[in-house]
C-alpha cells in the first residue's frame, strides 16, 4: 500500500468524539459504564489504525458504511466484556461426562435446592429439632448409608481428596499395597502414586502389569502394612492374557492378617447398567457387600451429582477419618450438599432415577429417540437457516467420558453440517463465540452436532444460532 494511500485511510477514521456521539453508542452508555464504552471505542480504533498499517485493511467502502460496522463491532464488544466468564454451554459433543464443559448437568429439582439454599440462611450445621449445633454431613450420611448398605458415610470435595484423607488417615508412614495394574492416571495428570506420596503414605508394588494374584499381596505383607488398596480401572481396561484378585478374596486376607482394603470404585454407580446393554460397572452397593472396609467414588460421573468425592464404609474407620484435621482444608460447602441430597434421595427408585437424572437418562436413551431427536433439530435448522449448509441426519457414536465406561460405544444420531459460504473451522469457532456457546464436533470437514448430549429446549436456540452465526 502507498504511503499517500494509508495517510488517505488513516485520516477517514472516526475520532473518538465522533463515534461516542452515535445514537447507538448513546444508548450504550445507558445500559454499560461510559467509561467501558469509551475503552472499548479507543481499542477498536486502535486495532483498525495497526490493520491500516500493516496493510491487512486496504480501503473502507464508504465513510456512514465503515461507521456503522464500527459502531456495530464496538456494541458487541461491549455486550462480550459484560458476560460472567463462567457460563452456560450447549453440549453437542456426545461426550456425556465431559470433564471439560463441566461433567454432570444435575437435574432440575437439584438446581431448584441449590437456589432455595443459596439465597437465605439453611440449616447447614444445625440441627433443628435439638436447636443445636450440628454436622453438615447429617444431610446425606443416612442416605447415603442406606442406599450404600454400608455402616457409615463422609463427603469431600472430590475423589482425589477422598483417596487423599483415606490414606492419610489409614496408612501415614506406613506401607500401602497395591497392584501394578492399578495404578491409575486419570485426566489432569491425577496419578495414584502421587497422591499416595502427598498423603504420607509408602507405596509398595506387587504383582505385574497384567497379572497379579492373591499370594502377591499376601507374600508383600510386613510389619509396616497398614492398608490394602484396590483402585478400579474405569478410564481404561487391560485385556488379554490377564488375572486380577477377586475383592471378596483380597477382603479374606486382610481379615486374616488384620489389614483394611480400599476400594476406590472411581466413576460412583448405583444403577446395575446392563439391562441397558451397557458394558458392566461394578455398583457401590455390590462393592460394598464383598466386605470391603472403605470405599471412595465421585459425585459428578455417573452418579450424576456435583462434584464431591464420596466415602462409605465401615464405622470404625470412617470415624478415624472424621477426626483427621485435614477434613477442614476438604470439606463440601451448602451448594454441594443441597446438590448432593436431591439426587441421592432419586435412587430410593432406580427406574426412577434413570429417568430423571440427565446421565442416566442420556446413557440410556433409545436410538429411535434419538434419530427422531435428530430429525427434530434437521427440520428447525432448514426451517431457519436451509441455503446456508449441507446437511445431513446420520449415524454415529457418543461416548461416556470422564473416565466411565471406557470400551463402551454408544451409537447415536447427529446433524452434520457443511457451510456454503465459509470453511467448517470458522462456523466451529462462530458457534463457540455464540451466546450461549455451543461446543460441537468435527469429522471429515463437517461439523457435527451430537444430540444424545442436547437438551430439548436447547434445540431452537441451537438452530438459531445457525441462521445467526451464517
Amino acid at each position: 500500500m502507498e504511503n499517500q494511500a494509508k495517510k488517505n485511510i488513516l485520516r477517514s477514521i472516526p475520532a473518538v468524539d465522533e463515534v461516542l456521539n452515535q445514537p447507538s453508542i448513546q444508548e450504550l452508555i445507558v445500559v454499560f459504564s461510559r467509561k467501558l464504552v469509551l475503552t472499548i471505542i479507543r481499542e477498536e480504533l486502535e486495532n483498525l489504525r495497526k490493520k491500516i498499517l500493516a496493510q491487512e485493511a486496504v480501503s473502507f467502502l464508504n465513510r456512514e458504511t465503515n461507521l456503522k460496522i464500527l459502531v456495530d463491532q464496538i456494541a458487541q464488544k461491549a455486550k462480550n466484556n459484560t458476560l460472567l466468564h463462567l457460563r452456560k454451554v450447549i453440549n453437542g459433543t456426545g461426550i456425556i461426562i465431559h470433564t471439560n464443559l463441566g461433567r454432570a448437568p444435575l437435574l432440575s429439582r437439584a438446581v431448584e435446592n441449590i437456589g432455595g439454599v443459596a439465597e437465605a440462611y439453611c440449616n447447614l450445621e444445625y440441627e433443628l429439632e435439638k436447636g443445636e449445633r450440628g454436622s453438615r454431613y447429617m444431610h446425606v450420611e443416612k442416605i447415603l448409608k442406606e442406599l450404600s448398605g454400608a455402616e457409615s458415610a463422609l463427603v469431600v470435595n472430590n475423589n482425589a481428596a477422598a483417596v487423599l484423607v483415606v490414606l492419610n488417615t489409614l496408612a501415614q508412614g506406613h506401607e500401602v499395597i497395591v497392584s501394578r495394574g492399578e495404578l491409575i492416571e486419570i485426566g489432569g495428570s491425577f496419578r495414584l502414586p502421587d497422591i499416595m506420596r502427598q498423603s504420607g503414605c509408602v507405596l509398595k508394588e506387587v504383582g505385574t502389569t497384567n497379572k497379579t494374584k492373591l499370594s502377591d499381596y499376601e507374600q508383600a505383607i510386613s510389619q509396616e502394612t497398614r492398608l490394602f488398596l484396590t483402585a478400579h480401572t474405569s478410564n481404561y481396561r487391560i485385556l488379554g492374557f490377564t488375572e486380577q484378585v477377586v475383592l471378596k478374596d483380597l477382603v479374606g486376607l486382610g481379615r486374616t492378617f488384620n489389614i483394611p482394603v480400599m476400594k476406590d470404585l472411581g466413576s460412583g454407580n448405583f444403577v446395575d447398567l446392563a439391562p441397558y446393554g451397557l458394558e458392566d460397572e461394578p455398583t457401590v452397593m455390590e462393592t460394598i457387600s464383598s466386605g470391603v472396609d472403605v470405599v471412595t467414588f465421585s459425585g459428578d460421573k455417573l452418579l450424576g451429582g456435583p462434584q464431591a468425592g464420596i466415602i462409605v464404609g465401615k464405622q470404625r474407620y470412617l470415624d478415624a477419618i472424621k477426626q483427621n484435621p485435614l477434613l477442614r482444608a476438604l470439606r463440601v460447602d451448602k451448594l454441594t450438599l443441597a446438590a448432593l441430597e436431591v439426587t441421592l434421595r432419586e435412587y430410593f427408585d432406580p427406574e426412577k432415577a434413570v429417568q430423571s437424572i440427565p446421565v442416566l437418562e442420556m446413557l440410556t436413551v433409545t436410538q429411535e429417540e434419538l434419530k427422531k431427536k435428530a430429525k427434530t433439530l434437521f427440520r428447525q435448522i432448514t426451517r431457519k437457516a436451509k441455503d446456508a449448509y449441507e446437511m445431513s441426519v446420520e449415524k454415529d457414536f457418543s461416548q461416556a467420558g470422564g473416565g466411565s465406561l471406557p470400551l463402551q460405544t454408544l451409537p447415536t444420531w447427529v446433524v452434520t453440517l457443511i457451510p456454503r459460504s465459509f470453511s467448517v473451522a470458522e462456523l466451529d469457532k462462530r458457534l463457540r463465540k455464540h451466546h450461549p456457546p455451543i461446543v460441537a464436533r468435527i469429522n471429515q470437514e463437517r461439523l457435527l452436532i451430537d444430540v444424545r448430549t442436547v437438551f430439548a429446549h436447547e434445540m431452537p436456540i441451537i438452530s438459531e444460532a445457525l441462521e445467526r452465526v451464517a
